[in-house]
């Protein structure tokens, strides 16, 4: 029998067979709100019905801009369940960023959390007039202003809702990632494939992932549906509890510590923060046995120290285009015997592949390479949650998949006997700080402007919180040289802060290759040692 694989039928079985299993919020009004999937799919089923009194249709782009919770969360599935696109935007982005991301996805309502009111309401001049604006919160919180109240969404709402069957192929979920170069690339999720990752996510990391257990998504459901664990949780009968806003270490500890939270997710960033709580405590949170970490590489230290606190680390890597996990880290049992340090250093590897993704790597003529922990190429993905091309984006679409339709990630690696996977390199200059990508290119574009700019580089230099930060090396022209008070000013009309570089160097002159490009690997090599002053 063909049936299709639909999101709502997610939440429709956790109500059923998970009935008890919590869903715990801490909210922007303050306080900590607890549900379950039973309940919350009714809210969900109000909601379906509210959105639908609104206009909304089939296809139609619904974005969000907010924390982790469960009004999020319950966004997720009503706006997929009518079949309309969930868009989850990042709230980190620059204003030019955001406002470019909403005009090309043509979204018809925007539901924020309070704490975006002032983002929203200075940049909403500059979108569509017909964009609707929902602020998640009750009627006695909400703020002055032309916005829907989204409890009054659900007011009145019948709890029942009949999901309407559709083409599983039918788009679920859109995330942008600012790429390599230029505008954000937006790519989407369908009903079918990411009900497959939350399978494949499952099926991968069973410790945390079953009935009985409580997981902390640190990482946002703005950030590619924060690692699938909105879908996975609830088909696996796990809990979820969300941070919200407070992701420092003594606020993550604390809610830890209270809701004895098993596993957590996130990124290597926030893990040094509650690393650094614990060393204050002197003891991790109660519960805390599991912790899986993405986004950018996890330093060996970090991952010897949860380890030695007894805590279980897992490394995982993957993409927005790739739904978006690839690879997990978890041990096999029959390593059990080794050392910690010799735990650690496979730890520190990117993992193995997750069922329904295929790894390769080629050479520069696209010649398959071995598997043998030696050779490194540049790495393709192919799976069936890996998107099939960017929404709306011919010429993106165009470079992205080789001959043989696998997609290029743009890593470069080597994959061993064991089928281990370790990044070594990116074959782009994008530069990774927190997990999150900044362009190069897109800065060096911009301080290109500044009259007193004769050619400029930004490339990536090590920082111990944040893995990389960007370096911005300037060749003045020869009437002057520019302030880098200047040329901060004109980055900051374009970029959000956290894009800024960290440093401004001046040189008489940039390495270049033969074919007369900037040599980033030659400037690279010569900045390895450069101590930037945020360090």
């Amino acid at each position: 029998m063909m049936r299709p694989l639909k999101v709502s039928d997610i939440l429709t079985f956790a109500a059923e067979v998970h009935p008890t299993a919590e869903l715990v919020s801490v909210r922007t009004e303050g306080d900590i709100h607890r549900t379950t999937y039973a309940d919350t799919a009714k809210r969900v089923a109000q909601l379906a019905h509210g959105l639908k009194a609104q206009g909304a249709e089939v296809g139609d782009r619904i974005a969000t801009l907010a924390w982790n919770g469960y009004r999020h969360f319950e966004l997720y599935y009503a706006i997929s369940g009518i079949g309309s696109v969930c868009h989850t935007i990042n709230p980190r982005l620059s204003a030019e960023q955001m406002t470019y991301i909403i005009t090309h996805a043509e979204d018809t309502m925007l539901f924020v959390d309070t704490t975006f009111v002032p983002l929203v309401a200075a940049l909403r001049a500059r979108w569509p007039d017909t964009l609707k604006v929902v602020v998640m919160t009750d009627r006695a919180h909400m703020p002055e202003g032309d916005y829907l109240c989204y409890e009054d969404l659900l007011d009145g709402q019948s709890d029942h809702y009949d999901w309407p069957d559709f083409s599983e192929e039918t788009a679920a979920g859109l995330c942008y990632t600012s790429g390599t170069t230029g505008n954000p690339k937006g790519t989407l999720y369908t009903h079918r494939s990411t009900v497959l990752h939350a399978m494949m996510v499952g099926i991968s990391l069973p410790a945390a992932l079953k009935p009985g257990k409580k997981i902390l998504p640190v990482v946002p459901l703005f950030h590619v549906n924060a690692w699938g664990l909105p879908y996975a949780a609830p088909l696996t009968g796990a809990s979820l509890v969300f941070p919200g806003g407070a992701l420092d270490g003594e606020s993550l500890f604390k809610l830890m510590d209270e809701e004895k939270v098993f596993s957590a997710w996130g990124v290597p960033t926030v893990w040094l923060g509650l690393q650094g709580e614990i060393a204050k405590q002197g003891r991790v949170p109660e519960g805390f046995g599991d912790m899986v970490v993405g986004g950018s590489a996890a330093p060996a230290s970090m991952i010897q120290y949860f380890e030695e606190n007894g805590v279980n680390v897992c490394h995982a890597w993957g993409m927005t285009e790739m739904s978006p996990v690839g690879t997990q880290g978890n041990l096999p049992e029959h390593l059990d015997h080794l050392t910690l340090a010799e735990k650690v250093a496979i730890k520190g590897k990117q993992g193995r592949r997750v069922f329904g993704v295929d790894l390769k790597i080629v050479d520069e003529d696209g010649v398959r390479l071995p598997h043998d922990g030696v050779a490194a190429g540049e790495l393709f993905v192919r799976g069936n949650a890996i998107s099939s091309g960017y929404f709306k984006n011919d010429a993106a679409n165009a470079e992205a998949f080789d001959a043989e339709g696998w997609f290029g990630t743009g890593d470069v690696a080597t994959i061993d006997t064991h089928g281990y996977l370790t990044i070594t390199d990116r074959a782009k200059d994008l530069i990774k700080s927190g997990g999150e990508w900044i362009s190069s290119l897109d800065l060096e574009n911009t301080v290109m402007a500044h009259p007193q700019v004769g050619n400029c580089a930004v490339i990536a230099v090590p920082h111990p919180k944040w893995d990389e930060r960007p370096l911005l090396v300037v060749v003045p022209t020869p009437d002057g040289k520019p302030e880098e008070a200047a040329l901060m000013a004109l980055l900051e009309e374009h970029f959000a802060k956290w894009q800024l570089p960290d440093d401004i160097v001046f040189v008489e002159e940039l390495p270049m290759t033969a074919t007369g490009k900037v040599s980033k690997l030659t400037l690279r090599k010569q900045f390895a040692d450069h101590t930037l002053p945020t360090i």
